[in-house]
């Protein structure tokens, strides 16, 4: 079986929002190391291999042979725009996946991603997801369910067990990445990485404008004739007021109620 880890080529230094990474400031964040490390500890305790995945241009293969020289086994590059839509870049790494027994990503990256990139994954892949984990334990047998801490909003804490096919997005604070010997940082600077041409293509970002709320449909100003219509329109003399009490049966209620509505424009 495979495990599989995706990784972003990243600034490390420099706008973060540079669609171009300087080659010689560009890395992968803490997260997606911890991803990586995860994935490793499980594949020294069973017989899957790791695979190392990441989307970009040629020079997103430094990261890629780092991960190798750290105990990856295996390198794909999915060549696609930086720029790509989430769901696009992910549907292209599960291309390359075959079907793998989990899938490690960093829960964020350090040019202000998204972070939806593992959601996607777990859409496309259809297996289920646990984002965010910012705890794991591990169990001396890699096939059997491990306990893990998911992060939640307003500073919660979920505990999960998981077991199975998942894709796990990952804290950096969880673990840190070993260190890389000499001898796997040569070798990892001669091993093939395999290239894939991205599929789909970018995505058109829509328009953005202001929001503008829907028309709304209302009744016909009352009046025989123009005068009394234009009357009707522009009276200021009556209240506008739409509060009312009425004392009914739940029937009768509700229908006064679509009657209103629609009075007012928000029913047809």
């Amino acid at each position: 079986m495979t495990i599989a880890v995706c990784i972003k080529w990243v600034n490390y230094s420099g706008p973060v929002e540079s669609d171009t990474p300087d080659e010689r400031f560009a890395g992968f964040s803490f997260a997606d190391q911890a991803a990586l490390e995860w994935a490793l500890r499980i594949a020294e305790n069973s017989s899957d291999e790791v695979l190392v995945l990441t989307a970009g241009p040629v020079g997103a293969e430094a990261v890629l042979r780092d991960a190798l020289s750290r105990g990856a086994h295996r390198a794909v590059r999915i060549d696609i725009d930086l720029t790509s839509d989430s769901s696009v870049i992910a549907r292209n790494l599960v291309g390359a996946m075959s079907q793998p027994r989990m899938v490690w990503c960093g829960d964020y990256s350090n040019d202000r991603g998204s972070g939806s990139v593992p959601s996607f994954i777990a859409a496309d892949l259809n297996i289920d997801q646990a984002l965010g984990l910012v705890a794991l334990e591990l169990p001396e047998n890699a096939n059997a369910s491990f306990a893990a801490v998911r992060r939640l909003d307003g500073g919660r804490r979920e505990q999960l067990l998981i077991s199975g096919s998942a894709v796990l997005s990952v804290e950096g604070s969880t673990v840190r990445l070993r260190r890389a010997s000499l001898k796997n940082t040569m070798s990892a600077s001669k091993q093939e990485i395999q290239v894939i041409t991205a599929t789909g293509g970018r995505m058109d970002t829509p328009a953005l404008r202001p929001y503008r709320p829907r028309p709304r449909v209302t009744l016909a100003p009352i009046g025989l004739t123009a005068l009394e219509r234009v009357k009707h329109i522009t009276d200021t003399s009556s209240s506008k007021g739409h509060g009312e009490t009425v004392h009914a049966e739940p029937s009768a209620a509700a229908t006064l109620i679509l009657e209103s509505l629609r009075k007012w424009g928000y029913l047809p």
